[in-house]
């Protein structure tokens, strides 16, 4: 209401049957296809003190989430410390202390900084799930890449945010995810597959290694590289299953072998379990590569 008065939408219309009231205040068209920010930009539009923050914020920023959380879509508001608590259907509120630079305005919402946002889910995920949702966030490639990212927020931001809240909920699980955040990774399974291998004791693998041939030209971009072995590791997610990219695969495979390197493909079910298979995978390929076990 507060907006559309704003935009000076008389109240009939705001009570017209095509809209629906999902929430006190909030009316959207009944054929509304807008998802995102865009669909949650009247939660933070109802005043000038909430900011959508944890799961919610999460998803804006594209972090990846555990299973355990894909069940959890109600909406997560926060006002700061001294204002009233948040409190409507389908909305989880909270009161939080945020510093100037820990609320910003992304996709016309109001949201916490891809680093409050990551230190504020370190009360909700393991170790291993907040290290991924930290490699996300400080993924970036360059210009040689066949997709050049830039990163959301640089690894000392993050460092930095989990010093200046010394005292918050989950802040030990953010200070061991820190040690183990690198950037590079594209995607939550990547980021498993590498913390698999050095649980296993095995070499961490190298990220964001460009392969070159003799021209020193770019032709090959590993999810990770055991450089000294030549051993590359390739995830094969779920835009693998496709003829064509099945067929691309292939290719790379054959390029690898040509430039002297061992790809290691691995797959979602190579990452299950308490002894993933992808640890028995890269040990063999490393030591057939002259690694040997200390």
């Amino acid at each position: 209401m507060r907006a559309s008065d704003k935009a000076g939408v008389p109240r009939s219309r705001t009570h017209a049957n095509d809209l629906l009231l999902v929430s006190r205040g909030i009316r959207v068209p009944a054929a509304s296809d807008a998802s995102g920010a865009a669909a949650l930009r009247a939660y933070t539009d109802l005043d000038d003190t909430s900011v959508l923050v944890s799961l919610t914020a999460a998803r804006i920023w594209g972090i990846p989430l555990p299973g355990h959380c894909n069940g959890d879509w109600r909406i997560h508001v926060a006002r700061r410390r001294g204002f009233s608590f948040p409190r409507r259907v389908n909305v989880v509120g909270h009161l939080l202390t945020l510093l100037p630079e820990e609320a910003v305005e992304h996709d016309g919402v109001r949201l916490t900084s891809p680093a409050r946002t990551w230190l504020d889910l370190a009360s909700r995920l393991t170790v291993d799930d907040l290290v991924a949702a930290g490699d996300h966030l400080v993924c970036s490639h360059g210009a040689e890449f066949p997709v050049p990212k830039a990163a959301l927020c640089r690894l000392d931001e993050l460092a930095a945010i989990a010093e200046r809240h010394p005292g918050m909920r989950g802040v030990r699980v953010a200070r061991a995810a820190l040690e183990l955040i690198r950037v590079g990774a594209d995607s939550a399974p990547e980021s498993h597959m590498r913390l698999s291998l050095v649980n296993a004791n095995l070499p961490e693998p190298e990220l964001n290694h460009v392969v070159r041939n003799n021209l020193g030209q770019a032709v090959l971009w590993p999810d990770g590289a055991y450089r000294e072995f030549r051993v590359s590791l390739q995830y094969d997610g779920q835009h693998h299953a496709g003829p064509e990219q099945h067929l691309r695969d292939i290719e790379r495979q054959e390029r690898s072998l040509a430039h002297g390197w061992l790809e290691v493909r691995i797959s979602k079910r190579d990452l299950e379990g308490e002894r993933p298979a992808v640890v028995h995978k890269v040990r063999r390929a490393l030591i057939s590569r002259g690694w040997s076990p200390k």
